[in-house]
């Protein structure tokens, strides 16, 4: 499975508020986010990045898909690390959200990121976090995070106990039929419209097909296949104008190659969506 997080991971979790009187406060080009697509978390804040309409008023540096420091980081943001935080001693990590006016960091935690983009710069684009859903959209996160993300890391895992494996493997595949289930009667997982939610689904579904699958044997990845509503969703998003410009899969294979520490497995062979025939296509009814 891919290797874990450097030891120590920066962490700044400032928040861009209303107003002046909130300190960081949303303003036009103030702002800039450096992403590097092969991450998830970069991932999911450039799809909404772009969902929101965003590139005029916060400005985006895209990173190397495999970051370039000792240590895991970017050598780009050792800069704004150092005068945010002095003698900083962690890798210089993406994403970050960065303050032009003090040469600093603002954020590098991708929720509160998201939020911030959303709320205080979203005005012009879709209500991605509407009012009363917040709970859900958590709620489906978890999902992702501990359903899919974590557990089939832990299923794919060289070095864990069989029965922890399938003890993994069954989580993860509880977790997409909770998925599969609730595309049966919408078009998106809280409803009819796309939400941060959907953002969310997306990328853990790329990962999954992208990088996990790679340590999980083919019997394994048959049944993770076998989730067509979940799958064609996941193939209608990639065609969408917001996400099909952000899927670097050469990035994503480089990066997973650069940090792997288990062994592929035979489902390593069989790919789950054509991703990039997907992304070449355009899907004017996704809203």
């Amino acid at each position: 499975m891919s290797a874990p997080s450097p030891t120590v991971v920066p962490s700044f979790r400032s928040r861009i508020g209303p107003d002046v009187r909130s300190g960081y406060y949303a303003a036009p080009h103030r702002y800039r986010l450096h992403l590097s697509l092969s991450c998830p978390h970069c991932l999911r804040i450039a799809v909404t990045h772009s969902l929101l309409g965003l590139e005029d008023a916060l400005p985006v540096t895209l990173l190397p898909a495999v970051p370039d420091a000792p240590g895991g980081g970017h050598e780009a943001l050792r800069p704004l690390y150092e005068a945010s935080s002095h003698q900083h001693p962690g890798p210089a990590v993406a994403p970050v959200l960065s303050d032009s006016w003090t040469g600093t960091v603002v954020s590098t935690h991708t929720p509160g990121i998201l939020r911030d983009m959303i709320r205080q710069f979203g005005g012009h684009g879709p209500d991605l976090r509407p009012h009363g859903a917040e709970e859900a959209i958590e709620a489906v996160g978890r999902l992702c995070e501990q359903g899919v993300t974590a557990a089939a890391q832990r299923a794919g895992s060289s070095d864990g106990a069989s029965a922890d494996r399938e003890a993994a493997l069954a989580t993860l595949l509880r977790t997409l039929d909770v998925l599969e289930r609730r595309l049966a009667s919408r078009e998106h997982v809280l409803g009819g419209e796309l939400t941060s939610a959907d953002v969310h689904v997306w990328v853990t579904l790329v990962q999954l097909d992208t990088v996990h699958r790679h340590h999980l044997d083919a019997a394994a990845v048959h049944r993770i296949t076998d989730h067509p509503r979940l799958w064609a969703y996941a193939r209608r998003l990639a065609a969408h104008p917001a996400f099909r410009p952000h899927l670097d899969l050469d990035g994503i294979a480089r990066r997973h190659h650069a940090h792997c520490r288990g062994r592929e497995a035979a489902g390593s062979a069989v790919q789950i969506v054509d991703w990039a025939t997907c992304a070449r296509r355009e899907s004017p009814a996704v809203r």
